[in-house]
């Protein structure tokens, strides 16, 4: 009886993502390849301030979490690193001490 139980709620939440997810709108990717290149450095604060820029994101189109413009691989292994921070700050503070 519990597995049903889970397994419906997985379902009710997959199909909940499902339909927030197909609500997301698309922006021309060609309006965001002028400018400035972002490096690894750049992708490693972006990765860092993420939350910061999710939040802001919600309430202002105007920011956005990943830089489209960027210089490929090395900005991603920025972000990732950067992203990567929170989880293993959080995993720090969850260990309890004798």
């Amino acid at each position: 009886m519990k597995t049903y139980r889970s397994l419906y709620l997985l379902l009710i939440g997959l199909l909940v993502s499902v339909l927030l997810v197909s609500c997301a709108g698309v922006e021309p990717v060609s309006e965001c390849l002028t400018g400035k290149q972002y490096g690894f450095f750049s992708g490693l604060i972006h990765g860092f301030i993420t939350p910061v820029s999710f939040i802001t994101s919600l309430f202002d189109d105007k920011v956005a979490i990943y830089a489209v413009n960027n210089v490929g691989g090395f900005y991603d292994m920025g972000f990732l690193l950067g992203s990567s921070g929170w989880g293993f700050m959080a995993g720090n503070r969850s260990k309890k001490r004798k």
